[in-house]
Parts: structure tokens; sequence; C-alpha cells
């Protein structure tokens, strides 16, 4: 599928109250290989990918410096495909988790790690300061008994010293939020959310209230388990769009403060993504796919 359909079809949500970002944008975790543990991608299609996703008026990314696989390196792609930098254009890291021997992400770093991190990205992406950087806690699952303050008091001194615009936090609930703003502004919340991983609709109302951005990660489902297209089948239909288009769309319609982040190592299926940016849903089209929701 070809299309020259923009992101700006996705509107604007201003980060952080000063930060306008495009609510379609990309997440590189899929450029250096599809699934971790597969073979690594050819680093001159991602450059591609990436070039032509800010063709297409994606102007934020989401990465991360885990996300790397077979010394293919999503930041050192980004850095040869979009440097120098357009104004506009906001880059966004998570840190937090620490690849083990394996290159899995399997451990997480303490407090003493951070700043560390956070300055290997900015070097890897050739930044002076990161627009937004999440504090990621916890595993694969979300652990709400996981205290996040003492990591992100750090990334809040790299705020107050000029590394970083806004903070974010991930793989977190209700309560690790309100003690991630007990202790600075949290621009953003990414989580795992999905049409049919919807168990944050609370949250994202929350976050909707304080004008906290909603980042959804895995919001094809992610990983091996894609999302079951015969049950987007019958919307999908009436829209002559596909299974992924809908999903997005969905998320997009859900809330204002929704930024979908859908990632991709394929020239076609970025075309595809984006073109779900002007696709609107019916009444009928979304009270469908809410009874869908496990």
């Amino acid at each position: 599928m070809t299309t020259n359909i923009m992101a700006a079809a996705s509107g604007e949500f201003t980060l952080g109250g000063d930060r306008p970002v495009r609510r379609m944008g990309f997440g590189a975790m899929r450029l250096p290989v599809g699934v971790f543990g597969g073979t690594p991608r050819d680093p001159e299609t991602g450059i591609a990918v990436l070039r032509r996703a800010v063709e297409l008026g994606v102007n934020h990314i989401d990465t991360a410096g885990f996300y790397a696989w077979g010394g293919v390196e999503a930041n050192d792609l980004i850095r040869r495909a979009l440097s120098p930098y357009a104004d506009d254009l906001v880059i966004a890291t998570k840190v937090g988790p620490l690849r083990g021997p394996d290159g899995l992400p399997s451990s997480q770093a303490g407090p003493e790690r951070l700043r560390e991190l956070v300055e290997d990205d900015l070097r890897a992406l050739g930044l002076d300061r990161f627009d937004l950087v999440y504090l990621r806690i916890g595993g694969m699952a979300r652990d709400p008994e996981e205290s996040l303050g003492e990591r992100f008091a750090v990334l809040a001194e790299l705020r107050e010293e000029g590394l970083i615009r806004h903070l974010g936090i991930s793989n977190v609930g209700a309560e690790q939020l309100a003690e991630a703003r007990s202790i600075a502004p949290v621009a953003a919340v990414q989580n795992h959310f999905h049409v049919h991983h919807a168990d944050d609709l609370e949250l994202l109302r929350q976050c909707e209230e304080l004008g906290v951005a909603y980042v959804p990660y895995f919001p094809l489902g992610g990983g091996d388990r894609p999302l079951d297209a015969e049950r987007l089948a019958k919307v999908a239909a009436r829209h002559d769009a596909t299974a992924a288009q809908v999903a997005l769309a969905w998320l997009l319609a859900l809330s204002p403060a929704m930024l979908a982040i859908p990632g991709t190592g394929s020239p076609e299926h970025l075309e595809e993504n984006v073109a779900a940016a002007a696709l609107t849903l019916t009444e009928e089209d979304l009270a469908e796919l809410a009874g869908q929701n496990v």
C-alpha cells in the first residue's frame, strides 16, 4: 500500500505544555530487528524508513539505547538518517532497562546508572538535550508496588540541569504516576495498551485530565503476539482499511491525549500506519470495537 497521507491528519498534542507533536508518531524499536533474538535488519532500510517517516510529517520519534541487536542500533540509525534534526522534531528516549549478556533487556539500572544512560543516548543521537526522557520500570509485567521515586529524582535533577526538557514514566500505574508527580512534572506516560488490551482506561482518563500524554507501546499487539485481525475485520472492511489501521485509528479516537507510536522496519508498513491518521471511525465502529476488548 502506498500513500501520501500525512501524519498531520492525526492532529496535535502539546507535550509538557510547550512542545507540539503530531499524534501519529514513530517507534524505533523494530528498526534493528523484528523481534528480539531474530535476524538483524539492514541498516540502510532502517535509514530509509526514518527519512520517509519525516517526509510523511511524523515529528515524534520514540527510541531507547537498548533498541539494538546484532550491531544495529536504533539511535545510530536515527542520527545517520535525520541529523541535523528539524526544529520541530521531538525525540524521546527511555532509560532503566539494562541488556544482559544475551543482548536482551533483562535487568534494571539503579539510580547511580541513570545519568550515564541518558548521556550515552545523547551522544549516540548527537543531541545536547532530550525533549522527553522516560523512566521505564519493571520487566515486561507491571509491578504496582514498585517505587520509582529515587530513580525519578535523578532524572528530575538532569531536567534541572537542562539535559532534559520533559520527563515521562513507563510501565506504571496510578500510584506510581502520583509518586512521580510529587517529585517533578510528568509530561507523558507510556504503557502497554491496544484495542485488545485496554485495561488502562482509567489511567488514560486521568492523564487526559492532567494534560499528560498517554503513549501506548505495542499498539499493534507487539512481539510475537500481533492483534487478532479477524476481530477487526468487519470494521476494516467497511473502511477499505487494514486491521492495523483500524487499531491505530481506534487509539487516536479514544482520547486527545493519545500519541500513537507504531514501529516498523518496513517502508510499506510505515506508509500503511501513517495513513491510519486520516481514518475516521464511526460511532458504530467504536461501539463494535469496544465490545472486543479483553
